[in-house]
């Protein structure tokens, strides 16, 4: 990936300033993903949260979401402090 990993909420925000394509979107993943273990969240309080009813997403979009949260959360090192 040609952009790091975000280590802070207002990283990922910062990549809001990129277009949108598959990376920024795997890299913004990843940050959130790195983010929830940094606060001792477990993979289902991150999915918990991902599946939460909201205006942006419809639910099997937040289904679809859920699962690549999941799949990062897997394939990604945790990271240590």
């Amino acid at each position: 990936m040609d952009y790091p990993i975000p280590a802070s909420t207002e990283e990922i925000l910062a990549l809001r300033n990129n277009s949108v394509n598959e990376e920024v979107i795997a890299t913004a993943i990843a940050g959130v993903v790195n983010i929830a273990r940094q606060q001792g969240q477990s993979l289902e309080d991150l999915t918990r949260g991902v599946l939460q009813d909201d205006c942006l997403l419809d639910l099997d979009r937040r289904k679809w979401l859920s699962e690549l949260v999941a799949q990062a959360w897997v394939m990604l090192p945790s990271l240590k402090d």
